[in-house]
């Protein structure tokens, strides 16, 4: 029988779509097993100042039924600390004291990489608990909340851009979430119909983009009967240089991770393609072909960067975050309840709850190059030479995996 009497529910990191899924997974599983659910508030600054809270919020069936899974961002708030970088010797035994202070035995936790990195940090120094993966960025070891919310988003967000960009005739360029890895840019992407997608996975060629941009913008225009066309980029915020650097935010200095800001990557492409626009002999003669043309005010098509930020984390959660969000949590309190602690739920399959080593878990998973050259064959720019791509085949012996 196991001695956990009640839990504490932490959301760490970025908010996204898919954590007040988790958050109610958890409580639920909590409250069926006999056992109290309590929110620990504003992520790992509420663990360490827990000693000093007063009245933590028990999450009753009554109190569940007010927090809804498909609103986006966490009822039980969130912060960025890295807790190995609180100074403070003693750090540890004060969130014991906290923790103790309130009956709480083990932690749910739900967060990115650097989330789990703590939860590998704290089951080290002896406080349990149990990671649930929640990263839009799409990048670790297993399927993570907030990334299909995400990639929906980017999706409506570029589908809906195409209609100023007809109306002007405009190249579009959509900057997106996602650090050093390109899932989201990617999928949202080939889900809005991009013409072209950078990441950070591929150095970029940007004569091989302009080359593309001429072949296909330039061809909806002049095919048009009303002279109208568009052409759609999703870039990464982590894009890569000619040098091989991201695009730095050196003014924002770094956050307790250790991460420097990255910003400017929409804006990179679009000085690059203007560029090449106003060098280009052939842009004036179909700048008049279409009469569009206009000597010192409109001799090149405008290239507009758009930086949907925040808005792609938050509002709504998909019905997938929402599914693998209860999973997640209930599983997560299923596993403290069998003594599995230091672990990251994976998924729950015809009632299994699978689990990695969260060391392992939070490992980073880049975009597939082999996935690259499948959408290059179908005439996707990656802004590179397009890569031969060679099918291969495997009878799928049942096995289901939930990354996208």
């Amino acid at each position: 029988m196991s001695s956990i009497k009640n839990i504490g529910i932490i959301t760490s990191g970025g908010d996204c779509g898919g954590l007040n899924a988790v958050v109610r997974g958890a409580a639920h599983m909590a409250i069926a097993n006999g056992i109290g659910a309590y929110i620990i508030p504003n992520g790992y600054a509420g663990l360490y100042n827990l000693v000093n809270i007063e009245k933590l919020t028990r999450l009753t069936e009554d109190r569940v039924d007010s927090i809804h899974s498909t609103s986006a961002g966490s009822e039980a708030g969130h912060s960025r600390v890295k807790v190995s970088k609180i100074d403070d010797v003693k750090k540890y035994e004060r969130i014991k004291e906290g923790l103790a202070k309130f009956q709480i035995d083990a932690l749910v936790i739900s967060g990115g990489d650097d989330t789990g990195s703590v939860v590998v940090d704290l089951s080290e120094n002896g406080i349990p608990c149990v990671h649930a993966p929640k990263t839009m960025d799409l990048d670790l070891q297993t399927y993570s909340v907030g990334a299909d919310s995400a990639i929906n988003r980017i999706t409506e967000i570029v589908e809906d851009l195409k209609t100023t960009g007809m109306s002007h005739n405009r190249v579009m360029v959509t900057e997106v979430f996602g650090r050093y890895a390109g899932h989201t840019a990617f999928r949202g992407g080939i889900g809005a119909d991009a013409d072209c997608i950078l990441i950070p996975e591929v150095p970029v060629d940007f004569d091989i983009v302009y080359a593309h941009i001429k072949k296909q913008f330039f061809r909806r225009i002049m095919e048009s009967d009303v002279k109208a066309g568009t052409y759609t980029i999703v870039v990464a915020e982590g894009l890569r240089k000619s040098d091989g650097e991201p695009l730095y935010d050196e003014s924002a200095g770094v956050d307790t991770f250790g991460h420097k800001k990255l910003a400017g990557a929409g804006k990179y492409v679009r000085d690059q393609i203007t560029q090449r626009f106003k060098k280009d002999p052939d842009v004036p003669d179909l700048m008049k072909k279409v009469g569009m043309f206009v000597e010192k005010l409109n001799e090149v098509p405008e290239v507009r960067e758009v930086v949907p930020g925040h808005l792609i984390r938050s509002g709504n959660s998909s019905a997938f975050d929402v599914n693998f969000g209860v999973e997640a949590g209930g599983g997560a309190v299923e596993l403290i309840l069998n003594g599995i602690i230091g672990v990251t739920v994976q998924e729950v399959i015809d009632g299994e709850i699978r689990y990695l080593p969260t060391k392992k878990a939070i490992e980073q998973r880049h975009v597939s190059l082999d996935m690259v050259a499948f959408y290059e064959k179908q005439g996707y720019c990656f802004g590179r030479k397009t890569g031969k791509y060679t099918p291969k085949f495997k009878e799928n012996q049942g096995v289901i995996e939930r990354h996208l």
